[in-house]
């Protein structure tokens, strides 16, 4: 999530938008945050906020002239909503993974927020819930295609594991927690090995299944070739290093992991999932295997390390998907346009409604310019 509201913020344009950011504590994204020199405030963000953090929050909206609050996760949207009420400003909500609760829709019906969800699953069960069309956005996802390129050299990942060349080389990249499956990467790992047992195995990420994850390995018998190697600074040699990735999640909206590994030229083998399906392009990025059922994606798995050729192919064609449909600057643009649009109406909805009280004795009436907004947006994680 971090990732994300980072990727976004820095890549706003900083002649339209100032950005104020609220966050439940201080962490080292805070500090972030405030070396690409953002105001950045803590409060608690909770499901049933305090009196004092919707005091708060409604404080630093007057304060900063916010125009539109963006909240990320339903805790923020029920204090950007509760705020945004009190200052009469309206509410943007970014919706990450593959389901809209009825909690949440609640506070959209409420708040009137639009929302943005990044894939279609969650898209749908919005309007099957009763949010009306055109206060929902679809905007997937989006990865740097400049930062995430394929290479030539495929060497990093492979000599920090220590192992030859021509090692053939499937990774996992996530948090190591039960929604992401690492469990599954295992068994696929344990059936794969048991087939050909010079594959190696690297997984990126830590998390609270780590040492779970260490003795099912060690179970498994799969110590020598399976790698915890935790979160790496430079992920983009890291994809380049593995011949597949393997995306196990149970539950997921648009993978950021999957789209840095397609744009680094990187096929997959995927969970049909969520967002999943609209990343994948079944034959042709990838293989889509059904949800949990690890033995399938095994097999998928042993066919593809199976033809070299293909491989390859399917690298291509991933990185050429993610050129045409996820580049991030424009996933960003369609966002900014979204809180733009958002902000504008509510704007000029208030001012002809004030007007209209105003001047009720001679039927006069005033046209507001864009120009008149000052383009703030509060940011609530």
């Amino acid at each position: 999530m971090e990732k994300y509201v980072l990727n976004f913020l820095t890549r706003l344009p900083v002649a339209d938008f100032s950005v104020t950011c609220i966050c439940p504590y201080e962490s080292t994204f805070t500090a972030t945050l405030r070396e690409n020199g953002y105001a950045v405030y803590v409060t608690p963000i909770s499901d049933d906020p305090v009196w004092r953090s919707i005091q708060f929050a409604a404080e630093i909206s007057l304060l900063h002239k916010i125009d539109v609050f963006h909240a990320h996760m339903p805790k923020a949207h029920t204090l950007a909503a509760l705020a945004g009420s009190l200052v009469n400003k309206p509410v943007v909500s970014s919706i990450h993974g593959m389901h809209f609760s009825s909690y949440e829709f609640g506070v959209t019906r409420l708040a009137g927020s639009h929302l943005i969800t990044n894939c279609q699953e969650a898209y749908g069960q919005a309007l099957g819930l009763g949010v009306p069309a055109e206060r929902v956005s679809v905007i997937h996802n989006g990865v740097d295609i400049n930062l995430f390129t394929p290479v030539e050299s495929k060497d990093e990942l492979k000599r920090l594991i220590d192992v030859p060349a021509e090692t053939k080389v499937i990774g996992f990249a996530g948090r190591l927690a039960h929604e992401k499956g690492p469990d599954l990467f295992l068994r696929i790992a344990k059936y794969v090995n048991y087939v050909m047992p010079d594959v190696h195995f690297v997984m990126i990420g830590q998390g609270d299944m780590t040492n779970e994850l260490r003795k099912m390995c060690a179970q498994f018998e799969l110590e020598k070739n399976v790698h915890f190697i935790g979160w790496q600074n430079d992920m983009a040699a890291m994809y380049r290093g593995l011949d597949l990735l393997v995306y196990t999640s149970r539950s997921d909206g648009t993978s950021l992991v999957m789209l840095e590994a397609m744009a680094c030229g990187c096929p997959a083998v995927a969970m049909d999932v969520g967002g999943v399906r609209e990343i994948v392009e079944n034959r042709s990025t990838g293989l889509l295997a059904a949800p949990v059922q690890w033995e399938d994606a095994a097999i998928k798995v042993l066919d593809l390390l199976a033809d070299a050729g293909q491989l390859r192919v399917m690298g291509a064609a991933a990185r050429a998907c993610v050129e045409k449909k996820f580049d991030l600057n424009e996933k960003i643009k369609s966002t900014a346009n979204v809180l733009r649009q958002t902000a504008l109406y509510s704007f000029n909805s208030q001012s002809v409604l004030h007007n209209s009280i105003l001047s009720s004795g001679n039927g006069g009436s005033i046209s507001l310019d864009n120009s008149a907004l000052e383009n703030v947006v509060g940011e609530a994680r």
